[in-house]
């Protein structure tokens, strides 16, 4: 155990939560479940005894009224805006065993790799190519692989460019739990959002799945966000791994969480993640999930968690096939990844593979092929992947479905963290409705540069489309003040935001 986690108390409540998800005085009351809805519609979030009451309500129309009341509440916050990123694994390496881990230190059949600096830079300038400009640096645990190395890593990432607009303008960090000293080090080199998923807030499950190593230190893992701020990075990502135990109660744990992040540090959670256990070679458990969880059942999770959570992204991985995806953005999600691969130098096998398949020439002109040419996918390494992915759709593939049938503006926006609007200024601004003034026009323009410099020919006529239906709602001075910045960008400027 940590020395540093010896006096520190579990804050998260598990009596309340228990006696919360019990049925005991519980009245199944559709009048209730409206005044609830009511506080939630006012953006007021809730209280983990009021997101029970949502979760546990086996009314249909009061599950139809959680959901529709979600999708009213995220359109009125977020609009039709839907922000992108990739994963991008540089090391699997690690000294953990956790049961339900592809990545786990007893996994013989796992194909052990960390990217090399040009093997990093590679996979880079692959998810450059594509258009991405926002990347979650995933890492394993392993003591010759700490802090600095870190650094190092995503110094290379954001010096790496390629072409005349491929540029990474934002790094997540999804690793595990560092000192205030080595969180200092990710903050230096400017990491964006540090992502820590505490897997099970269940302590006995937890002990259970985490049977070695320096992850099986239940009080290190949950502190690590307190220290991440501490060292100054006030955005900051949480979020359970669904499967491990009762789904209800790791959904209020979260709540509980976030509400004790913004009690000591000012400020809650920027975003929260929800991942569900994906099958893995040589990890039992995720073939098996010990409290599967439904779709239907998801589906009212991630509803109640957008209600609850009025202005803190909600992040949905490939995990899950397209189709969910879908559904799950309409009720609440506000950040998806796109085309992602789970282990290291995954980007440049499945390159490789869409070589091989594909008749042009030109390494790069696959880019601009049809849809159907463009639908060749790597069938990935299952002796090297974290987990299985359930989407396998190109990002240009997501892009076109997510505009073209369903009206949603893409989002590669990275203006706030470079102008400061971070943390508990984002969140006021947030509060008062202020950044809508930012994030609507900045969407528009780093759409308007993907359709010109990454796009097939038919997502970039759905696109110019959609942009042109968004400008003509816009009051008059800020649709001028777009249209000149638009005009810019199609002569050439690039990085453009307000």
């Amino acid at each position: 155990m940590h020395h540093s986690t010896r006096h520190l108390p579990d804050f998260i409540d598990n009596s309340r939560i228990e006696n919360a998800l019990s049925d005991t005085g519980f009245s199944d009351d559709s009048v209730a479940i409206r005044d609830i809805l009511a506080k939630a519609d006012a953006k007021a979030g809730l209280s983990m005894e009021e997101a029970a009451c949502l979760l546990k309500t086996q009314n249909p129309e009061s599950v139809q009224a959680i959901l529709e009341t979600a999708s009213r509440l995220k359109k009125s916050i977020y609009g039709n805006r839907l922000v992108l990123f990739a994963p991008l694994y540089v090391t699997n390496e690690c000294c953990n065993r956790c049961l339900y881990c592809g990545f786990q230190d007893t996994n013989a059949q796992l194909e052990r790799r960390t990217l090399t600096d040009e093997e990093l830079r590679e996979e880079v300038r692959i998810l450059e190519s594509q258009g991405q400009k926002r990347l979650l640096l995933v890492y394993g645990e392993h003591p010759t692989l700490g802090a600095e190395w870190m650094a190092r890593t995503m110094r290379t990432v954001y010096e790496t460019s390629s072409g005349d607009c491929g540029q990474i303008r934002r790094v997540n960090v999804n690793c595990a739990p560092l000192s205030v000293e080595g969180f200092r080090t990710l903050k230096a080199e400017g990491i964006g959002t540090y992502q820590c998923f505490q897997e099970t807030y269940h302590r006995p499950t937890y002990a259970a799945m985490h049977l070695r190593g320096p992850k099986s230190d239940y009080l290190w893992r949950l502190y690590a966000l307190h220290r991440a701020m501490e060292a100054g990075i006030d955005d900051v990502g949480i979020g359970p791994l669904f499967g491990l135990y009762n789904p209800d109660f790791e959904v209020l744990a979260t709540l509980n969480h976030a509400a004790q992040l913004e009690k000591d540090c000012g400020v809650g959670p920027h975003t929260v993640s929800f991942p569900r256990l994906e099958p893995a070679l040589g990890a039992h458990v995720a073939s098996r999930p010990p409290h599967a969880l439904s779709d239907s059942h998801f589906t009212r999770i991630v509803a109640v968690l957008r209600l609850a959570l009025p202005y803190t992204g909600l992040i949905l991985s490939t995990r899950e096939s397209a189709e969910l995806r879908t559904r799950l953005i309409e009720v609440g999600v506000s950040q998806i990844s796109a085309a992602s691969r789970t282990y290291p130098g995954g980007y440049a096998d499945a390159e490789k593979a869409t070589k091989r398949s594909c008749s042009c020439s030109n390494a790069d002109s696959h880019s601009q092929n049809t849809p159907e040419q463009n639908h060749v996918h790597a069938t990935g390494k299952p002796e090297a992947q974290q987990f299985a992915t359930g989407d396998h759709r190109t990002l240009d593939e997501v892009v076109h479905d997510i505009v073209a049938n369903h009206g949603y503006l893409p989002s590669w926006c990275t203006a706030c963290y470079r102008a400061g609007r971070t943390g508990d200024h984002f969140m006021d601004l947030a509060k008062t409705g202020g950044i809508q003034k930012f994030c609507h026009p900045n969407s528009l323009l780093t759409f308007q540069e993907y359709l010109l410099d990454y796009a097939t020919a038919q997502t970039r006529e759905a696109g110019e489309r959609l942009i042109a239906a968004e400008l003509a709602g816009q009051p008059e001075s800020r649709r001028l003040k777009l249209q000149a910045m638009l005009e810019r960008i199609r002569n050439g400027e690039r990085d453009l935001y307000i």
